[in-house]
Order: structure tokens, then C-alpha cells, then sequence
């Protein structure tokens, strides 16, 4: 039995993770600005806490798993927004690394949240771990991000830095703020519908965590999304067909602009990214195919 401290526990991967740690009889800390929803949220067992000060010198930390951060979709990148999506991300990860870099006890490991978007736009290019970016807003927010997890590093802990994809979830999630339109017949690609989508099942994303916590070899930056990514185009066919409607309104990419502002390139843009590392490591994937993927979360919401 290990002793997890998560951030971000709450969350749509956070609390998933929580519940199959749960399973396994591990100790599970939970940093929270609302630990007293922490219980009922990643279950009984799980410890919620609102400061890393409450957290004892001389408790072990075994593994850190840090996943805090404000939803990058939620609204407009103001500049008030963008603070906000900063702090939450590269604040948070630098006092907690520094947290953890002052204890006499170190965890064997962190493990970081970061997201696909540190590509940028790159059009139709396959993406490995060794692909440079595009110098844009989600590249120098997950860079920055990265930087601070990274200088955990050079204190003998070992640091996997994730790259995650868009997470397929039953309940929350992208995917979740697609259904309405879709249900309701008035789904359809976004723009030209050509932008890539590198996506993820929720049960891999959260076996993805799993592997890396225990996998002594692993370090450095790992690409979280399936071997399969899919145009937007190809996406919304799929997901129409499984709700057994039509796909025939497209969004127009000015429309887009003009209601989300810089936020448009999350729609417009994509990330054809392949999980080449993790995959070299031996993990392996149980949802690989769009189709399956959905069936089996829809077919869990019945």
C-alpha cells in the first residue's frame, strides 16, 4: 500500500483515479479548495485537505499526482481568465514543488498534468514526444506548466510529465457539452472539420496514471491519448451515428471567432498525437477504436 497525494482529486480524471486507488487499498490524500466535498466526490476513505500544511513532516508521501487546473474551455480567454487558468496550473505545480522539494521525506515520484495543446497547431503532422511546437498561447501555458514539474527532477525524485488528450467520460468531460446540440439534431463538424482530435478513454487515462506511478523506469513526457486520433469531421459522424441522429449543421469558423474569441483554436485547431513512449513501455491500450470507446460509455449511462 502506497501513500497518494493527489491535487485536482476532484476532478473528471482526479476522482476516477481516486475511486480505482480506493480498490487497491492505497492512502489517499486529497488537495482541495473544498476538502469537505472531497468524501463524496473520490469516496469515504480519501482525506481531504485545503493546505499542504496540514500535511505532516514526517507523513510519507509515496507518489504525488498533480491535476489541478481550471477547465481551459469554460469561457473567453480574457486576461482576467488566462490569469486564472495560470494560477490554477503553473502557481499551484511551483508551490507544490517546492513543497515537496523541502521535505527530509521525498515521494518516489511525480507525476504532472499537462495537455496535447503544448503542440499547438500542427496541422495534419503526426505528434510524438519528440515533435517541436507552435509557439502559441497553449503551448507557452503548458510549457511553463511542464518547466515548474520538472525542477522536481534534479531532487532525486522521478517526474512523468502527461500530455494529455480529450478525455471520453460517460458524465462530464468535452464530451458531455456535445451531447445537448447532438441530441437535439443540431450537431455537426466545427469549421472545415479537418482539425484533429486525440482522444482518450477515461478507464486508459486513469490506467495511464496507474502504470506510470508504478513503472520505476518511467520520466520525462508522455503523450495521453489512443493511437487513433480522428478528424472533427470523422468525430461528430461517429458520435451522431451512435445517438442515432443527424450531423448536418456545421458551425462556421467566423461564428466560432467571434463568440470565443482566441478560445476558437481548442475548436479549430487540433492535435494529431500518437502515445509513442508509453506504448514503447508496454502499456497497453483498451480503447483504440472511436466507435467501441462510445458504445461503451453510452451503453453505461443505461
Amino acid at each position: 500500500m502506497k501513500h497518494y497525494l493527489i491535487t485536482g482529486g476532484t476532478g473528471l480524471i482526479g476522482s476516477a483515479l481516486c475511486q480505482q486507488l480506493i480498490v487497491q487499498n492505497h492512502q489517499l490524500t486529497v488537495l482541495s479548495r473544498h476538502p469537505e466535498k472531497v468524501a463524496a466526490k473520490c469516496g469515504q476513505k480519501v482525506k481531504g485537505v485545503l493546505s499542504l500544511a496540514e500535511i505532516s513532516a514526517d507523513t510519507q508521501i509515496d507518489v504525488v499526482i498533480n491535476l489541478a487546473g481550471e477547465p481551459i474551455a469554460d469561457g473567453r480567454w480574457t486576461n482576467k481568465r488566462k490569469a486564472l487558468l495560470e494560477k490554477s496550473r503553473i502557481i499551484l505545480t511551483r508551490d507544490l514543488v517546492d513543497w515537496l522539494i523541502h521535505r527530509q521525506k521525498k515521494p518516489e515520484c511525480l507525476i504532472s498534468g499537462s495537455a496535447i495543446g503544448w503542440y499547438g497547431d500542427r496541422g495534419s503532422s503526426i505528434l510524438t514526444e519528440q515533435s517541436t511546437y507552435h509557439d502559441e498561447y497553449t503551448y507557452q501555458l503548458c510549457d511553463a506548466w511542464e518547466k515548474e514539474a520538472l525542477r522536481a527532477a534534479s531532487h532525486s525524485i522521478r517526474v512523468c510529465i502527461v500530455r494529455t488528450g480529450l478525455v471520453l467520460a460517460s458524465k462530464g468531460g468535452f464530451l458531455q457539452k456535445m451531447l445537448l446540440p447532438f441530441k437535439l439534431g443540431l450537431g455537426g463538424r466545427l469549421g472545415d472539420g479537418r482539425q484533429f482530435m486525440s482522444w482518450i478513454h477515461i478507464s486508459d487515462m486513469v490506467n495511464l496514471l496507474g502504470f506510470l506511478a508504478t513503472n520505476k523506469q518511467s520520466e520525462g513526457v508522455f503523450n495521453a491519448c489512443s493511437s487513433s486520433p480522428v478528424t472533427n469531421r470523422t468525430f461528430t459522424q461517429i458520435l451522431a451515428q451512435q445517438l442515432h441522429r443527424p450531423a448536418f449543421l456545421p458551425l462556421p469558423a467566423w461564428v466560432l471567432k467571434i463568440l470565443l474569441g482566441e478560445m476558437s483554436c481548442l475548436l479549430l485547431k487540433g492535435q494529431r498525437a500518437l502515445p509513442e513512449r508509453i506504448q514503447e513501455m508496454g502499456f497497453q491500450f483498451h480503447y483504440t477504436d472511436l466507435n467501441s470507446a462510445l458504445t461503451k460509455l453510452f451503453n453505461r449511462e443505461k
